[in-house]
């Protein structure tokens, strides 16, 4: 256990440091690299105590490189640790010999190469000789032994750099390292690698339950006390070199490299190695592997080599086989995975659980979403992999730890009702016999064949546990139990004359009606914002416009300026237990939305009657795995859809015009263009004529609406001769553009509706292609009037040219661009599929 007068130094070091170095990083390195300078001193001295030599701070010599016949003396001795404190050395001094000193030794020939790595680009960052003094002096109380009190030090200071890095790096908390360590149950004999290792926490974690044999885990393993006394030293010899590690960063390696030798390791193997791209020691295998790999891709995603055995360029993916692919015949493993691994539906990831429930896992154990804060919010699972024991099974067991011994706050603090013992022994009594029955709450058995019936194999226990008809008729739930509200400032608190050019920003119905966080049209100053900071809006916080244009939500995410919402929107900030994103789906569905209709009062403009009304408002709340699921599921349908509607969105037809092909007007090619009815029609309650407009113009079609006005049979007569089979529609006011095919429907046009009647010698589908390209948008853009409501006229209508080449070469881009509208048309049919799929899975939630 760390005592607190160790920890009191790390902390003065850190206290000293900060003013001229920040960043915890900078901090670290520079005490790894004074700890293990005054360590070697230490070292020094006791072998001058037991009549040797110093080795490290000795002068040397080498051969003169401009003279083989002479020797250069090198002087190291000057840069002990006494020499530095001498009394006649000043701090400017002293800031020299150690700066000259950290960033020579790499140089040293007498040093090992564990050192040598530690002092590689070693240099000091600050010149100011009073903080180097002080910092210094604090390093000196320090003295170097094999004790586990400087080892739980150098733990206690990599535990102040546990924020996530730009790889997806997280400290694993040293209870779960120690708890998966025990679940996996590694032996003296056995070869363990972590292929990400970090600052080698898994591998010291192995060490000292083996070295302990097991025995009383949540005292030894989980306390870090190490008796040692089950091992011969001999054994403890060999038991070192099984262990090996690999890390991407240079930095990670030096790390690990010191807090592997202040654990004991004189030889440490830890190798700067990318686990995923290099192919060099792909042929290593190993008893053990443990792992809490980083699992952020970079943009563009990873490039492995080819001998994965599962195509994909996530890193979560490649690591889970990576290590399965490395294990002996008789090996196991143990590795901490995001949630995706366990529901995503993407081709790779069904793969990979396909490939580990056929072959390996015989295990998943769920943790609470708030095990890694505060350095991660992120929800992780536990697989458990070995091949032998999962052959003896049908079954695979899932764990569900709800209490990990701490609280899910930022602090962590330590509670009553800690699972994992028990979790540890239930795993252990599975592999030595898979066939029991199981009586512990926290733990069920689901066959293989349950996981692979869907063919996703997903691997959340909860999926198999609970029905979701069991979710509808148990699980709902008052939104207030799981939401903090708050309603944007009333009483003219937030009137125009406060407002400033730039400051703290002013959240508006727009943002969460438009989810669209780019622009901010007013800003407060910070003492009024400090004033009204309980309406402040947070990333995660869910914003719902709530007068006027009613229900809208929006989710505020990462990186917005800090802010306060407005009158016009109610800020909920849920608990947790309940998902964000699975909250602004169940607020986005139908059911929501006609229970929030039914609370509104206003006529002219609806408000929320009252947030106490809200709160009341029961929604349905399966567990947190559960709903992590659903929002995949549904997240993975909305991607189709974005996908899909880009490519609706953005295709317009375009006619490459040849410059040989000759130009016409539309007056030219038309017996007649004209436009609808200018006044109001003879409207009627019966028959089957309707007065149309340009909205009614979609897909090269006339399309009757439910709004749609019906005509009188005499009113239809009137222009019914007007038009024929060779009339094209075009709207030409308000909405532009919008072009139809007229085939005999009994309508009468509106005066937005411009009317073209061909002659026969062209191509009338090539007309209207060309008409519901860029080339006429741009045209009838450019050409139109007025400003909130376009317009083109009929002249410009007759003037727009068109190049006719022959019919032949007609009928050729017609035939391209129809097969091209197809693709369009399938991706309308996949937007409105998928969109469904989201309806219905929600709908499902709700016991629809």
């Amino acid at each position: 256990m760390l005592d607190n007068i160790t920890k009191r130094r790390i902390d003065d070091c850190r206290d000293i440091l900060v003013g001229k170095l920040p960043d915890p990083k900078s901090q670290i390195e520079q005490i790894t690299i004074a700890l293990i300078y005054k360590f070697m001193d230490d070292m020094d001295k006791e072998a001058i105590e037991l009549g040797g030599k110093a080795k490290f701070f000795s002068d040397y010599t080498i051969q003169d490189p401009n003279d083989p016949k002479k020797e250069i003396t090198i002087p190291f001795e000057k840069y002990s640790w006494d020499n530095l404190f001498d009394t006649k050395v000043s701090a400017t001094e002293m800031l020299k010999l150690y700066s000259e000193a950290i960033e020579g030794m790499v140089r040293n020939p007498n040093i090992p190469d564990l050192f040598a790595n530690i002092f590689k680009n070693a240099y000091l960052p600050y010149r100011d000789p009073e903080t180097l003094k002080m910092f210094l002096k604090t390093i000196a109380e320090f003295e170097y032994t094999h004790s586990e009190k400087l080892g739980d030090a150098f733990e206690y200071l990599l535990s102040v750099m546990g924020s996530q890095g730009d790889a997806g790096q997280f400290r694993t908390p040293r209870h779960i390292i120690d708890f998966l360590v025990a679940a996996v149950n590694p032996n003296k004999n056995d070869t363990i690698l972590d292929p990400a290792c970090g600052t080698a926490g898994f591998l010291i974690s192995a060490f000292k339950y083996i070295i302990n044999n097991g025995n009383d885990y949540h005292r030894d393993a989980m306390h870090g006390v190490s008796t040692r006394k089950n091992l011969t030293p001999d054994e403890q010899k060999r038991l070192i070199k099984n262990f090996v590690g690999y890390d991407i960063s240079p930095d990670m390696v030096r790390l690990s490299l010191v807090n592997l030798y202040l654990h004991g390791f004189s030889d440490p193997h830890i190798h700067e190695y990318d686990s995923l791209s290099s192919e060099e020691r792909w042929d290593e295998t190993f008893d053990v592997i443990l792992a809490n790999p980083p699992f952020m891709s970079p943009k563009g995603g990873i490039r492995p080599h080819k001998k994965f055995s599962i195509s994909s360029n996530r890193s979560e993916v490649l690591f889970v086989d990576y290590i399965v692919e490395h294990l002996n015949p008789k090996g196991k493993a143990g590795i901490i995975v995001p949630e995706g691994i366990i529901f995503q539906s993407g081709t790779a990831y069904k793969d990979l659980r396909k490939m580990l429930v056929d072959n390996y896992l015989y295990a998943v154990v769920s943790l609470p979403a708030g095990v890694f804060n505060p350095y991660s919010g992120v929800k992780t699972s536990i697989l458990l992999m070995d091949k032998t024991v999962a052959k003896k099974t049908k079954d695979i067991l899932f764990i569900k730890i709800d209490n990990d011994g701490y609280n899910l706050g930022a602090q962590r603090n330590p509670i009553k009702g800690g699972q994992l013992e028990d979790a540890v022994q239930l795993i252990h009594e599975f592999v030595a016999n898979p066939n029991n029955a199981l009586t512990n709450p926290i733990a069920h058995l689901v066959p293989k064949t349950e996981i692979g019936k869907s063919g996703d194999y997903n691997l959340s226990g909860e999926r198999y546990k609970i029905s979701n008809e069991s979710i509808v008729n148990s699980n709902h739930e008052l939104l207030g139990n799981v939401c903090t509200f708050k309603r944007g400032p009333f009483g003219g608190s937030l009137k125009k004359e406060i407002f400033v050019e730039s400051g703290y920003a002013i959240y508006e119905q727009s943002h969460a009606i438009y989810d669209d966080y780019k622009n901010f049209r007013y800003f407060i100053t910070e003492d009024k914002f400090n004033e009204m900071i309980g309406f402040e809006v947070k990333p995660n916080d869910l914003i719902m416009s709530c007068s006027g244009t009613m229900g809208k939500v929006s989710i505020v995410p990462d990186n917005v300026p800090r802010g306060i919402i407005n009158q016009a929107l109610l800020k909920l900030s849920p608990n947790s237990r309940i998902n964000v994103k699975y909250l602004k789906q169940l607020m986005e569905s139908k059911p929501f939305q006609d229970a929030l209709n039914a609370t509104v009062m206003g006529v002219a403009i609806q408000n929320v009657a009252s947030v106490k009304v809200l709160k009341d408002i029961k929604i349905p709340l399966p567990p947190l795995s559960v709903q992590e699921e659903i929002v995949a599921e549904i997240e993975s349908y909305q991607k189709i859809i974005d996908g899909a509607k880009m490519v609706v969105d953005n295709y317009k037809p375009r006619i490459e015009i040849d410059p040989s092909w000759e130009m016409y007007d539309l007056e030219s090619l038309s017996t007649k263009v004209g436009d609808g009815l200018h006044g109001t029609p003879e409207y009627s309650n019966e028959g089957e004529y309707y007065f149309i407009n340009g909205n009614n113009l979609l897909n090269s079609k006339i399309t009757i609406k439910d709004s749609t006005k019906k005509v009188t049979e005499a009113e239809f007569k009137k222009y019914k001769k007007t038009l024929n089979d060779r009339t094209i529609l075009v709207s030409i006011n308000g909405t532009l553009g919008n072009v139809a095919l007229y085939n005999n429907e009994k309508v009468v046009l509106g005066k937005s509706v411009c009317y073209l009647n061909l002659i026969d010698s062209i191509n009338k589908d090539y007309v209207k292609i060309y008409l519901q390209s860029s080339n006429f948008l741009d045209y009838a853009h450019k050409m139109s009037t007025g400003s909130t409501i376009q317009n083109v006229s009929l002249q410009s209508m007759r003037s727009f040219k068109i190049p006719m080449p022959s019919i032949e070469t007609q009928q050729q881009i017609v035939s391209q661009i129809e097969n091209e509208q197809k693709l369009v048309n399938g991706n309308k049919e996949l937007i409105a599929i998928y969109e469904q799929k989201i309806k219905d899975r929600i709908g499902k939630v709700w016991g629809e």
